[in-house]
């Protein structure tokens, strides 16, 4: 029975909306802790570019799932759901509430309804991709998706060279489009869910994602990225293709002065949030508004916690 179903909130929405300020303002009021799904916030030594938590944001409420593994090493949807399910289970037999905060809704897709078989990875057939991409540009693959899959191309950013070359990939081994290999609409949730999704008028929002580009170039993301690289990790490696590092390694590459590759930064970042927003449409989202107090949100998602009886479970 669903009252059965352990409790899990989640709170999710577009980067650099306030997803990690809400939690921990949040566990004052609830006994929680929280496990994050931002494919980014994984990796050590990438602080700065991914928002990653603060010490005082951490040491305010546990975080789980933060500075897992290097930047070299791989990660991917299927090891998220296995380490987030360890650490929901943990998080239950302390009595508290998990919480899973994070903009990656693969992750929290992947979490809550599981991931089809795919096939293994074709090395060959992408090192002629990559071939290709460096010849005509990462654009030229995503038309060729397009055409072959144009619902796996309208959540891939034309220039994520990694998820486009799996979705090629897929298609090359099954004959299938990746997104038909991806059924979670009728699988049921294992979990007595709350999903709370962050919302905000789109131009305030967007004028709040460039000052925080910015804000992240001042915080010193280039010198980040130059650690990165000195300690050994590949531009073209999954970890240094996220907004932000990417951008830097083509100024440091001599590609973009770093106005402009502040300027791309902020499109690719609008670009992204509105591609968040697309996806977590298809879930069972109750969308909250963020204003300029964090009170407001907070007593509404409580609210909601007490009506479905979630804590009520933890005793």
């Amino acid at each position: 029975m669903l009252q059965q179903r352990p409790p899990l909130l989640a709170i999710v929405g577009p980067t650099g909306i306030g997803k990690t300020a809400l939690a921990v303002f949040l566990s004052r009021e609830v006994s929680m802790e929280v496990v994050s799904a931002d494919s980014r916030q994984i990796y050590r030594g990438m602080d700065i570019g991914t928002g990653k938590p603060t010490r005082e944001e951490q040491a305010a409420v546990p975080h789980h799932l933060v500075d897992v593994v290097d930047p070299t090493e791989p990660y991917h949807a299927a090891r998220f759901r296995q380490d987030a399910l360890k650490a929901i289970e943990e998080i239950r037999r302390r009595g508290r509430l998990p919480v899973i905060v994070g903009g990656t809704g693969l992750y929290v897709r992947a979490l809550l309804r599981g991931l089809s078989p795919a096939p293994p990875a074709d090395p060959e057939f992408r090192a002629a991709l990559r071939r290709r991409a460096d010849a005509e540009g990462t654009p030229a693959l995503h038309e060729r998706l397009r055409r072959v899959d144009p619902k796996a191309a309208a959540r891939i950013g034309p220039h994520d060279l990694v998820r486009i070359t799996r979705a090629l990939e897929v298609f090359h081994l099954t004959g299938r489009p990746l997104s038909s290999l991806h059924d979670w609409g009728k699988a049921d949730l294992p979990f007595r869910l709350l999903m709370v999704g962050l919302t905000m008028d789109r131009s305030r929002f967007y004028r709040r994602l460039e000052l925080r580009c910015q804000e992240m170039m001042d915080q010193g993301l280039v010198e980040e990225v130059k650690t990165l690289l000195d300690r050994g990790a590949d531009p073209s490696c999954p970890a240094m293709q996220g907004i932000g590092y990417r951008h830097v390694v083509a100024h440091l590459e001599g590609k973009w002065s770093l106005p402009e590759a502040v300027r791309m930064m902020q499109r690719d970042t609008k670009r992204y949030a509105k591609r968040q927003w697309t996806w977590f449409r298809r879930e069972p989202v109750h969308w909250v508004e963020v204003g300029e107090s964090l009170e407001t949100v907070v007593a509404v998602i409580k609210e909601s916690i007490e009506s479905q009886g979630l804590l009520a479970q933890l005793s």
